[in-house]
């Protein structure tokens, strides 16, 4: 079974009959994560790649692969497995005892494991974290992908000192300045980076191209960076039922295979996108769906938070800048693209375009800092723990917001098209094509 994953065991150039990066290369749209340069392919090392489902993960694996190749390591070093095939550890176990049986017959003392899915087979860890602990992996790279379940299980922490060089990669939908690059690699070359909001000034030099982004704004409106969405919108200008079903299948497929309601899971994303962006909170939720406990709500939004789904804002305290967990939440759905999709399965007309860029503004600083929400009569959209806040307002004539309060001291209002100096006020689309996350 093993050599069906691996056809470049037949020479270098049989990557090329890998159905995974033939479509890559392929595509009229395509483009090399980021997420590549960050996984490290020094021995010994254990990298985890966390991030949606249908988010490239798997072809992020192939193209690592064409770049050993390319780099000249030997073909059959490199051990490519969906591990989505396993029941358990110990199948898991049972392959990789077959692929370290063909190495040793060829000589190769160490290899390149590229786990994909790794979730899938029951107590997976416990074969990682055997074969680390009696050396079997001692001259050899890992990387395993899986959703952020395995983060926040623990199942991750289960290798204290057992990590060498190996590093955490989070494998997000691409953010707005990504999408910039994909689909305006020219104008995107003009674009200065900023990994701060702290040097967010810089991003006024992008006035002259204030038009240009705000049309490709608003395509990612429609499509947000999910791999199949965008190749549809920059081709067609629309996002193709295919690719409506394929994310849907998703999400009713973890749903089926975690024991959730599907119907429950569909009652509780509807009150949420009737809502959002406004705080709410769960009794409210398990009142209105009827679904008998808060506790059931936190339980499915918990699962979409793991699941890349939703992103949910706690108060802060202005004064301390720490959350306050028994207010009301705000919940956004971490891409554009969702909002879009999970209307239709709600059979809801969708978000208004005002509400959905809040989310956009949200959801891309949640990627670097942590942040949350002041509301006390006036309203800050999004606080990081820093007291930098944002408001998103997306309207004509729009004007900055002034509002100090405890340690929130600096504003920046998000606009439409309008700018203003003190205090600072710039297009919305300027900031996150500079924003680097």
């Amino acid at each position: 079974m093993i050599e069906q994953f691996n056809p470049w065991w037949k020479g270098r150039d049989f990557i090329e009959e890998d159905e995974d990066y033939s479509k890559w290369k392929e595509s009229e749209v395509r483009w090399i994560p980021e997420a590549i340069e960050k996984i490290s392919l020094e021995p010994f090392s254990l990298n985890f790649v966390f991030g949606p489902r249908q988010v490239g993960k798997t072809t992020l694996l192939k193209l690592v692969i064409k770049k050993l190749l390319d780099s000249g390591v030997d073909p059959k070093a490199i051990f490519y497995v969906r591990c989505d095939y396993l029941s358990d550890y110990k199948e898991l176990i049972e392959v990789l005892d077959e692929y370290m049986e063909l190495r040793k017959i060829e000589g190769i003392e160490g290899s390149y494991f590229l786990l994909d899915e790794i979730t899938f087979p029951k107590e997976w860890f416990r074969a990682i974290k055997l074969y680390i602990d009696m050396g079997k992996f001692k001259r050899d790279v890992l990387i395993l992908t899986g959703s952020l379940s395995m983060y926040l299980k623990g199942e991750v922490e289960t290798f204290p000192g057992r990590r060498g060089r190996g590093r955490d990669i989070i494998m997000y939908p691409l953010s707005f300045r990504e999408f910039v690059k994909v689909a305006a690699p020219e104008l995107y070359s003009r674009i200065p980076k900023i990994k701060d909001v702290a040097e967010i000034e810089k991003c006024l030099k992008l006035r002259p191209w204030k038009e240009e982004l705000y049309d490709l704004f608003v395509l990612y409106l429609k499509s947000g960076g999910f791999p199949r969405a965008v190749k549809d919108i920059l081709k067609k200008g629309k996002v193709s039922e295919e690719t409506y079903d394929t994310y849907l299948s998703w999400i009713r497929g973890d749903l089926i295979r975690l024991g959730k309601s599907e119907g429950v899971a569909k009652r509780i994303i509807k009150a949420i996108l009737e809502r959002v962006p406004s705080p709410v909170g769960w009794n409210t939720i398990a009142k209105e769906v009827e679904v008998g406990s808060h506790k059931t709500v936190f339980s499915y939004v918990e699962f979409f938070e793991k699941s890349f789904v939703l992103e949910v804002l706690q108060y802060f305290n202005p004064n301390t800048l720490e959350p306050e967990f028994k207010k009301e939440k705000k919940i956004h759905f971490m891409d554009p693209f969702l909002y879009h999709l999970f209307s239709r399965w709600c059979l809801i007309e969708g978000p208004g375009e005002d509400k959905i860029v809040e989310s956009v503004v949200a959801s891309h600083l949640a990627r670097k800092y942590e942040v949350g929400y002041w509301r006390s009569g006036g309203e800050v959209d999004v606080v990081t723990k820093d007291g930098i806040g944002f408001e998103v307002k997306w309207g004509r004539n729009a004007k900055p917001l002034r509002v100090k309060v405890g340690k929130i001291k600096n504003i920046v209002t998000l606009s439409k098209e309008d700018f203003f100096t003190s205090p600072l006020m710039i297009p919305v689309y300027l900031f996150l094509a500079c924003f680097d996350v």
